[in-house]
């Protein structure tokens, strides 16, 4: 029989889909399963861009540009000078969701055995990218003691190697919810250019901080136009996850130069979403104040609730929607299948996403869970009550 790639069987399994035919088993025998297992909003899309969508005039359904159509990034540039980050249209690349736009960071920046450095617990799905750019992924601790703030400066600078191509950070973050400082960006400004690296920021998150915290993106910091990459999207921003564009942003013509030849393997990203995309521009203010103002109320309500839970700690996150949470318990993975397969109550139970899987470094993260808190106020309570009970029931299980 005819054997598949190497590189295909190091391909990471997802911590938050791999758990999908439990949940389904589940639901096919009645139970109603609540999902914290994976950041799919349940915030209405803005309706200007489903208008768009719907009253399209197009007679022929046509590729777009390589780079996305000229007018939506120009607007695009014009959201970025909103917050703070000056760029032009020709410094933008728009992709099929800020997933290619890290993979084409990847493949532009990095040759197969090069390294990355990435602050530990990351988005699962950076292992993936890695993984088919044949790069190595260079973990760097975070603790959930230290609520997943940054880590020292010389803990990056001792895994600095010659293969080493750049620093990828999530901000604020996915899983921790975590959002990096000025200060804290500005660290990692100093070391990237000291040693000539990249500085990658994924920033997805951008609108959702919290606590009067403001975000800082790498391309507000002075002298860091050859360095910094942004992956951007706009599923979170307008709960558009299924239109599946996305933005990569540098100021480095290089960088730009080849991530469109990258671009060009793949065409063009997808019209009607850019049409979306483009109209969701035109969002009112208010529409983010509000979603905010939900997001803090389910942030507060579930870390109140969690932490009446005996043995549970958790980090607090100042921005995106999600949190890290420790059980009292040794094995996340074996935990979470079983309150799918074997625990309900009044025939609900909880979805969650295992932790081992965002993290890097074998044994780490294996009694931890990411929670996102996407779901209305009543269901987060119901799923922590729901938790709560598992763990009475689950304990002295392996």
């Amino acid at each position: 029989m005819p054997s598949v790639s190497q590189k295909g069987r190091s391909m990471p399994e997802s911590p938050i889909r791999k758990l999908v035919p439990f949940a389904e088993n589940a639901k096919k025998e009645g139970v109603a399963v609540i999902h914290l297992n994976i950041g799919q909003p349940d915030i209405k899309t803005p309706q200007i861009a489903l208008d768009a969508v719907k009253n399209a005039s197009l007679k022929v359904l046509e590729y777009s540009r390589t780079e996305g159509s000229e007018t939506y990034r120009k607007k695009i540039a014009g959201y970025y000078a909103k917050h703070n980050i000056e760029v032009t249209a020709n410094d933008i690349i728009v992709t099929t969701g800020g997933s290619e736009a890290l993979s084409f960071a990847m493949g532009t920046i990095a040759d197969a055995g090069d390294e990355v450095i990435i602050p530990e617990p990351f988005y699962a799905n950076y292992n993936g990218f890695a993984t088919a750019s044949g790069v190595k992924v260079v973990p760097v601790v975070s603790k959930l003691e230290d609520n997943f703030s940054l880590p020292r400066i010389e803990d990056f600078e001792k895994l600095i190697s010659p293969k080493t191509k750049a620093i990828l950070i999530c901000n604020p973050g996915n899983p921790t919810g975590y959002l990096y400082s000025k200060e804290e960006i500005q660290k990692l400004a100093s070391i990237v250019k000291k040693h000539d690296l990249f500085l990658i920021a994924d920033e997805v998150y951008r609108e959702f901080t919290y606590d009067d915290k403001e975000h800082y993106s790498i391309l507000q910091e002075e002298g860091l136009d050859n360095h910094a990459i942004i992956v951007d999207s706009v599923s979170k921003r307008y709960s558009m996850c299924g239109a599946r564009i996305g933005f990569l942003v540098s100021k480095n013509k290089e960088v730009i130069t080849i991530a469109l030849k990258f671009g060009q393997a793949r065409l063009s990203p997808p019209t009607y979403a850019q049409i979306a995309s483009e109209a969701a521009l035109e969002t009112p203010e208010s529409y983010f104040e509000e979603v905010k103002t939900e997001y803090v109320a389910r942030r507060n309500l579930l870390i109140q609730e969690l932490e009446k839970i005996d043995g549970v700690k958790v980090a607090k996150p100042k921005g995106a929607f999600y949190c890290i949470a420790q059980l009292p318990i040794t094995n996340a993975d074996h935990f979470a299948q079983w309150l799918l397969e074997d625990f309900r109550v009044n025939n609900e139970t909880v979805m969650v996403a295992p932790a081992a899987g965002f993290y890097a470094t074998e044994g780490l993260g294996k009694n931890q869970i990411r929670i996102a808190y996407v779901l209305d106020r009543d269901s987060l309570k119901r799923a922590v009550h729901i938790l709560r009970e598992a763990l009475k029931n689950y304990k002295g299980q392996c």
